[in-house]
């Protein structure tokens, strides 16, 4: 691997150049109208434009990278995540160009991008998975006939789904109907494909995911992560570490996702997810995500481990350098998204020039960012800035560590979460640990009662 163009921008672009870089590996990045000073540009070697600010017309457009790479002569892709990351069509397009694809092969992208036919995938390897429809349904008549047996509340879901997107949640038949047409119309929109699956919504649900890796004939974990500090089913707080669940649970959720992942001869970075149900004790798989995670970072400070490192290296053809035995967890990390949008006004977007970027540091503080002062944050894309990952011997230290950080995070011209999630963290519920993943949206509502109330 001589050259690498990194299909992406923001945070992750920067983080896999500065890899690349550690390795001895040239980079391209690519960029919108929007992106020509932006930071993933000034750290790769070289730069391509591939259009207009809207995505579509640019990071979305399979013949703009296509073309960047040949005009770049850069013989491997590394997609980060979202974008085309999980886009199979896209993969093979890439290989066909002659070029080293840093993921999983196109096959298995399409084996576990589509959540039916993951489903089933998890079910022939002995996975279990949550209960619900054996597929995608053909209509109100079998959600109705799948409700009678699983129950409500159910979930009605997009088959070829991501980030939250078309999920409806469902609590009684009169609600079924209208549901199945809404997430059906979104999932059209968001996916180009309409298939939806039913299956039992789990309310009190920690959704706990397993970092994965493989090189095509083996796979092992790096163990699990917590992301149930959830608002509109995105991510907001991610840990690493010791969980706080029964040690047989998390045994066999590591083997399942291991089973999973080497049942479909995956190669590289991937993560498997699972809903655990503390009522009954339980785990049910949900997804696998066939690219790098946001969250990669608390697993990476917890094993000690560069996983873009690793992709790049089992891409090129060197032998995987993990091995089962040798990964040894070490303390607890926490992660929190730092996004620019106003948590007054309902989230909105908060585009603009930042005047003024100061990060945290010290001891165990890691930032993955992809802004820094005079920076303009675009209204084109996703509006994460970045990520403060933190590590401690423990839990507890760890929490400290982070509270710490955001103190002395600085952020100006444009409005952040960074109170909102500071305000979270200081909860005895965090601290406790006593959460899932509908509790921060409840938290939410009882904190607007009290304001109002209070006003």
């Amino acid at each position: 691997m001589r050259k690498l163009l990194i299909a992406n921008r923001g945070e992750i672009a920067v983080r896999i150049a500065r890899a690349a870089r550690e390795l001895g590996i040239a980079t391209v990045a690519i960029y919108s109208d929007a992106d020509e000073r932006a930071e993933h540009v000034r750290v790769a070697d070289e730069a391509v434009l591939v259009g207009p600010a809207p995505a579509p017309a640019s990071y979305l457009n399979v013949d703009a990278v296509i073309g960047a790479i040949r005009s770049s002569g850069a013989d491997a892709v590394h997609p980060g995540y979202g974008f085309l990351s999980e886009n199979a069509d896209f993969a093979q397009a890439v290989i066909d160009a002659g070029a080293t694809w840093v993921g999983p092969a196109p096959q298995a992208i399409r084996e576990m991008g589509d959540k039916v036919a993951a489903r089933k995938t998890a079910a022939a390897a002995g996975v279990r998975t949550v209960p619900g429809s054996a597929g995608e349904i053909s209509g109100v008549a079998e959600a109705v006939e799948v409700a009678a047996e699983i129950g409500y509340p159910l979930a009605i879901k997009a088959a070829a789904g991501g980030g939250g997107r078309g999920i409806r949640i469902v609590d009684s038949a009169e609600d079924l109907a209208a549901a199945i047409s809404t997430a059906q119309a979104e999932a059209r929109t968001a996916f180009g494909s309409a298939a939806v699956y039913v299956e039992r919504f789990v309310p009190r649900a920690r959704h706990i995911e397993v970092q994965v890796f493989g090189d095509g004939e083996r796979a092992v974990h790096l163990g699990l992560r917590d992301c149930s500090m959830q608002r509109r089913r995105q991510k907001v707080v991610e840990e690493a570490g010791d969980l706080g669940l029964p040690a047989h649970i998390v045994d066999e959720i590591s083997s399942a996702a291991v089973r999973l992942t080497s049942s479909v001869r995956y190669r590289g970075a991937g993560t498997v997810e699972f809903l655990y149900d503390e009522e009954r004790v339980d785990y049910y798989f949900i997804e696998m995500n066939t690219r790098i995670q946001v969250e990669h970072p608390v697993t990476e400070m917890v094993y000690q481990r560069d996983l873009v490192a690793e992709q790049l290296q089992v891409a090129a053809g060197e032998p995987m350098s993990l091995l089962q035995g040798s990964l040894v967890p070490n303390g607890h990390a926490i992660e929190i998204r730092l996004n620019a949008e106003n948590p007054e006004m309902n989230f909105f977007p908060s585009p603009g020039t930042i005047s003024r970027c100061d990060m945290p540091g010290g001891p165990f503080v890691r930032i993955d960012s992809g802004v820094k002062t005079g920076s303009v944050v675009s209204p084109y894309y996703d509006s994460m800035l970045g990520k403060i990952i933190v590590w401690g011997a423990d839990r507890p230290t760890a929490l400290a560590r982070m509270l710490r950080a955001l103190t002395e995070l600085q952020i100006e011209g444009i409005v952040t979460t960074a109170g909102f999630v500071e305000s979270i963290l200081r909860t005895d519920e965090f601290a406790a640990r006593d959460f899932h993943t509908t509790w921060l949206e409840a938290w939410m509502t009882e904190q607007a009662a009290l304001k109002a109330g209070a006003a």
